[in-house]
C-alpha cells in the first residue's frame, strides 16, 4: 500500500500491518497483559514500543494516514535505569487507541515533540517535563506549568527525596 491517502477507519490488523511495513524494526508490538479481556475489546487497544528517533514521524503517520486524531495523554515513567514516555493516541472512527512506549536513557533525556502533530500534546509534554525532566525537542514553549522556574529538581523522579526522607 504505497498510497498515502487517509484511511478513516483502519482495522486493528491494518494499523499493525501498515506501521510494521513503514517502520520495520523501529517498532515492536506487544500483547495485552490483561488476562480477562473480552474478544470485542482485544482489537481496540494496540500496545507498542517505538524508537525515540521515529516518534514524530510515527505520530504524523498515525494522524495523516491512519486518522488517529487525538493525543489523549502523554505520561512519564521513571524506571530508575532509564526514563520512558507513554503516548495514548486515539482514532474515534474505529475506537482504537494506540499506546506507544518510548525508552529514553538517563544520560540523554531528549525526545522529539509531538505537539507539532497534535496541539493538545503541548500541555502533556510540559507536565512531563515539569515532573520528570524529559526534554521534548522542538516543543513551542517547554517550561514549567505550576512549579517556579527556579526549581532545579523534578518531583516525580525516583531520585527525588522528600523532606524528612534523607
Amino acid at each position: 500500500m504505497a498510497d498515502e491517502t487517509l484511511i478513516e477507519k483502519p482495522s486493528y490488523d491494518d494499523v499493525v500491518s501498515l506501521i510494521t511495513s513503514k517502520f520495520g524494526d523501529k517498532v515492536a508490538f506487544q500483547q495485552s497483559t490483561k488476562k480477562n479481556i473480552k474478544s470485542i475489546n482485544e482489537k481496540r487497544r494496540i500496545f507498542m514500543t517505538a524508537d525515540r528517533s521515529i516518534i514524530q514521524e510515527l505520530a504524523f503517520f498515525l494522524r495523516d494516514k491512519l486518522n488517529f486524531e487525538h493525543c489523549s495523554a502523554i505520561a512519564g515513567v521513571d524506571w530508575v535505569d532509564h526514563m520512558q514516555t507513554v503516548y495514548f493516541i486515539t482514532n474515534y472512527f474505529n475506537s482504537i487507541t494506540v499506546e506507544i512506549k518510548v525508552d529514553i536513557p538517563n544520560d540523554d533525556l531528549h525526545v522529539p515533540t509531538v505537539a507539532t502533530v497534535w496541539q493538545g500534546a503541548n500541555w502533556h509534554e510540559r507536565e512531563t517535563y515539569e515532573l520528570f525532566g524529559i526534554i521534548f525537542d522542538g516543543h513551542p514553549k517547554l517550561e514549567r506549568l505550576l512549579t517556579p522556574s527556579s526549581y532545579e529538581f523534578f518531583p516525580f523522579r525516583k531520585s527525588y527525596k522528600l523532606r524528612g526522607q534523607e
